[in-house]
């Protein structure tokens, strides 16, 4: 990879089960979540605990990785308070990484001597539970914005804190709050 940034992992969540099913205003599924200080992912079958774990229905979306400064922008464009997170049930939380150019590739998250190496093969579409989780207008808002769902290529574990983000393209952590809606690029 010909490219390195220095990136933040924030959060890391672990779910054995969905949140959000049915209708919104019912409200989301009492189930248990964990913002880990670690996960371990294997390859190809995505995070140990998690409710994608080795599911062949969800193999090239086992992973979402999401940039918070993009959750930012919707916070301030919506008028509303700092946004949770967690409350968007992706499972990599990166501060100063943006994403949209690694769509379609191969990208890896380095954490010393460790480094996971992620397939970016699709955009994650947010759903209307946004609306009622975040703020309303939350739903349109996150588009574009809403991160990359990602085989694990290779296995390992990732930890809150420092971390580098390798990639085969040039990136612009400036950028990681825009909201672009992309078709993935035949990347290396």
């Amino acid at each position: 990879m010909d490219y390195a940034y220095e990136v933040e992992v924030l959060h890391l969540l672990v779910s054995p089960a969905h949140a959000y099913f049915g209708r919104a205003r019912d409200g989301a599924a009492a189930v248990p979540s964990e913002d880990a200080e670690q996960i371990e992912i294997v390859a190809g079958k995505g995070i140990v605990g998690d409710r994608f774990f080795g599911k062949a229905a969800h193999m090239d979306a086992a992973l979402t990785v999401l940039a918070v400064e993009g959750l930012e922008a919707m916070a301030a464009e919506l008028d509303a308070p700092p946004f949770d997170p967690l409350l968007t049930r992706r499972n990599v939380i990166l501060r100063g990484a943006e994403l949209p150019p690694l769509l379609g590739g191969d990208f890896a998250l380095r954490q010393g001597e460790a480094t996971v190496r992620l397939h970016a093969g699709r955009q994650a579409h947010p759903c209307a539970w946004m609306d009622r989780m975040l703020a309303p207008g939350a739903h349109a808002a996150m588009r574009g914005r809403g991160g990359l769902r990602c085989r694990p290529v290779t296995g390992g574990v990732l930890r809150r804190g420092p971390a580098v983000l390798l990639s085969p393209v040039e990136l612009d952590a400036s950028a990681a709050g825009e909201a672009r809606v992309l078709r993935p690029s035949r990347l290396p």
